[in-house]
């Protein structure tokens, strides 16, 4: 970690000492910066920017002009996996992704290939390498997927949904087909996890977005016990350094010591949990990242300021603190706002560190 000039990061991913508590921005690379709706409109579409990587890595490194933030994510999608799998990804304006060929039979699972990310994703991996040159070792790159229950249900919901009555009723009336996809789809992000890593990524994170419309104990059925094989299967050090893994579970607060136990280094926060009770729940087994609700962002700069002291002194002194939004960054906050919030993190935070 010592080619890196700002390994703050990483190092509160590993409970280590650092100067002020780092800071970056689910969503950070995105629609609340013009310059983000020029090179997409440059690129065509959505998906057309997400395929090309030196346009891919523009985008990734825009935030990072403007903040000092203390990390890059790959800007890419969570649903590369199922469109390799060849589903036919496409987007709807305003109305997200959707699938040409959903899963809807054991017989649609039974043919979905999982194939050789540096072939089938290339793209995604060729982004990883451009964007990790063109950091030149200023801040660590993430790389990121989507967890296997999440994108199962775009899958077989064919798009986004309220209500999921498509993989419920798949889980209830078919759960052994659903626990082939599931299974398939964490050989997958294993695979593609660990091509990013190859390709230079310095931390990986598991985005499980829809976790929290599971019961207790079909969390554990259905998502968490995937997450904990991918964790298992993850190449968790590579080229000298370790690769920390961070699993996200939104709405997931109430299973925080079941994720501690997987095996990952540290656990994402939404806002619906007291960074507090998380720590004194989890702290001394993971280190925590979180937990701003992102709507604080179109407060004026004291209120934003207040949150994140709150926040702050809600996790106290100690390591293993990696400030963030409890989810994506909204697309009509004023850019200077996200600024503010991160010049308040590293301001505020130095009283924690010694």
């Amino acid at each position: 970690m010592s080619s890196l000039k700002n390994d703050r990061y990483l190092r509160a991913l590993m409970r280590q000492p650092v100067d002020v508590t780092p800071v970056w921005m689910m969503r950070q690379a995105g629609r609340y910066l013009p310059e983000y709706k020029a090179t997409r409109a440059q690129a065509g579409d959505f998906m057309a920017l997400c395929t090309n990587p030196e346009l891919a890595c523009e985008v990734t490194l825009q935030p990072l002009r403007r903040f000092d933030l203390d990390a890059a994510i790959l800007f890419s999608d969570i649903l590369t996996i199922p469109d390799a799998m060849g589903l036919g990804l496409y987007f709807e304006t305003g109305e997200g992704p959707k699938f040409e060929r959903p899963i809807t039979c054991h017989a649609d699972v039974e043919k979905l290939p999982v194939s050789d990310p540096e072939q089938s994703l290339r793209y995604v991996m060729d982004a990883v390498r451009t964007i990790r040159k063109a950091l030149a070792g200023s801040v660590p790159l993430i790389g990121f997927s989507g967890s296997p229950w999440t994108l199962a249900t775009y899958m077989v919901e064919g798009g986004s949904s309220k209500a999921f009555t498509k993989i419920k009723k798949m889980a209830f009336s078919a759960p052994e087909t659903l626990h082939l996809l599931l299974d398939k789809l964490a050989d997958a992000v294993i695979l593609y996890l660990n091509a990013q890593i190859a390709a230079g990524a310095q931390s990986v994170m598991i985005f499980d977005t829809w976790g929290g419309v599971l019961s207790p104990r079909d969390y554990q059925l259905f998502s968490l016990q995937y997450m904990e094989k991918i964790v298992a299967g993850l190449t968790r050090e590579y080229d000298g350094q370790k690769i920390p893994v961070t699993l996200f579970t939104k709405n997931g607060g109430q299973w925080l010591e079941a994720i501690a136990a997987t095996g990952c280094d540290a656990i994402g926060l939404d806002w619906t949990i007291n960074i507090a009770d998380a720590k004194a729940r989890v702290g001394d087994k993971v280190a925590l990242q979180g937990n701003m609700d992102p709507s604080v962002l179109y407060a004026p700069k004291e209120r934003i300021e207040q949150e994140v002291s709150d926040i702050l002194a809600g996790f106290g002194t100690g390591e293993g603190h990696v400030f963030n939004l409890g989810h994506g960054i909204h697309l009509d906050v004023p850019p200077e706002n996200a600024g503010h919030f991160v010049e308040a993190v590293h301001k505020f935070s130095k009283q924690y560190h010694k």
